[in-house]
């Protein structure tokens, strides 16, 4: 019988949520890209083939793909769910009174598969049936006429929500373009019939929780096994947010441990993994100029106060050999010269999916990496990523596992 865990990031995997490019990347322009969090423009239809490649790759792995556009217009099904997503992000604070009730009026008549589009790739001055005059509407011109702006980093299903263990975190994410995509999500694991009557934990319950600077988004979250977590502290995750997944994972004793590793805030490694990720028992990916022994870190664990106790970390890699029971590590660092690395780690070299233990997914681009892994014994199956590249995250950021069996 399937279930909702996820205990390992290398354990076979079983079925996962994407997201394809769709309207939210078609909005894209070089006006509002930077504020929609990309560095360049993407040209959508072959960012979509590339995409269908990623999730044709995992089919024939034996792992169902589930496309979060279906899953959110099957959740739209239920007025009940509807209403919920609505009230959430069709708001007087957001758009204003006259706005707000002309766009939720119009999404109320609209077919569930319609409102999924309008609510994932935003809403325009030039989408309403009817003119509305009102003041919020006067202000908004030209290449700012989002009554509710697209979200094309949904394509990084990785952030918003991850499994760890029997449970998922619903993340408050940092960033503002980025804040409605867990209404979606919190929505999906409450409404959606996968989903609602199943038995798993809730760590972190998103939208109810985004208060305060707390915020944590899974590319800092890494399952490594063996009862450890490993998680970054970066320029999306805080540690506030970290000590409160943290005390829950630890109190519920779904996790043992939770090692903490603290990341330069800068954009080229806004994740940790981007930097690190885990292709076997022993085996990581590595970008040597940012993981390295000395990086400072932490190791978490519950005290008998029931409070976090907190040890720091001389030795990383120690830390780590020590958390997983392996004698040695085996690091593959990013491949080619500084030059080469620098390059190569930009457009994702160390972020692959593990589909199963030292089977991983990675961009084609990437051949000095590749070869390095596959020098190391790992079995490499390449897609390609020259537009899907260009949003800053490769098969691990794409990905959002809900179920993977055991090692």
């Amino acid at each position: 019988m399937s279930r909702l865990n996820v205990s390992s990031e290398i354990g076979p995997l079983r079925r996962v949520i994407l997201h394809r490019p769709e309207l939210s990347m078609q909005r894209l322009t070089p006006q509002n890209m930077q504020d929609l969090l990309f560095d360049d423009v993407i040209r959508v239809e072959r960012a979509g083939k590339e995409h269908d490649t990623f999730s044709e790759v995992l089919r024939s792995y034996d792992v169902e793909v589930l496309l979060l556009h279906d899953l959110l217009s099957t959740v739209l099904d239920s007025s009940e769910a509807r209403n919920w997503i609505l009230e959430r992000q069709v708001t007087e604070q957001n758009l204003g009174p006259g706005l707000a009730r002309a766009v939720r009026e119009q999404l109320e008549r609209q077919d569930s598969d319609s409102v999924a589009s309008a609510l994932i790739g935003g809403v325009t001055l030039d989408d309403l049936e009817e003119p509305v005059a009102t003041l919020s509407g006067e202000l908004l011109v030209g290449d700012t006429d989002f009554v509710l702006p697209p979200l094309p980093n949904h394509l990084f299903m990785r952030d918003t929500s991850c499994w760890i263990f029997g449970g998922v975190s619903v993340n408050p994410m940092a960033m503002a373009a980025r804040h409605r995509e867990t209404v979606h999500l919190q929505a999906i694991y409450r409404f959606h019939p996968l989903f609602r009557d199943a038995h798993f934990d809730v760590w972190y319950r998103g939208i109810d929780m985004a208060v305060g600077g707390a915020s944590i988004e899974g590319g800092d979250v890494l399952v490594i096994g063996n009862g450890t977590v490993l998680m970054g502290l970066s320029e999306r995750t805080t540690p506030q947010a970290v000590e409160i997944l943290a005390l829950r994972l630890l109190r519920q004793r779904a996790a043992e441990r939770v090692i903490v590793v603290e990341l330069p805030k800068q954009r080229s490694c806004m994740h940790l993994d981007t930097v690190m990720t885990q292709m076997d028992v022993d085996c990581f990916s590595i970008y040597p100029v940012i993981i390295e022994r000395t990086i400072p870190s932490f190791e978490l664990t519950l005290g008998t106060d029931g409070m976090l106790k907190l040890s720091r970390v001389d030795d990383f890699y120690k830390a780590l050999e020590n958390a997983l029971g392996v004698d040695q590590l085996r690091l593959i660092t990013t491949g080619g010269d500084k030059y080469a690395a620098e390059r190569e780690q930009w457009h994702d070299a160390n972020n692959v999916l593990t589909v199963k233990p030292g089977t991983v997914i990675a961009y084609e681009r990437n051949v000095r990496s590749i070869d390095k892994m596959q020098a190391a014994g790992i079995t490499v199956v390449p897609i390609p990523g020259e537009e899907l590249g260009r949003g800053r995250g490769g098969a691990r950021c794409m990905s959002c596992p809900i179920e993977r069996d055991d090692i």
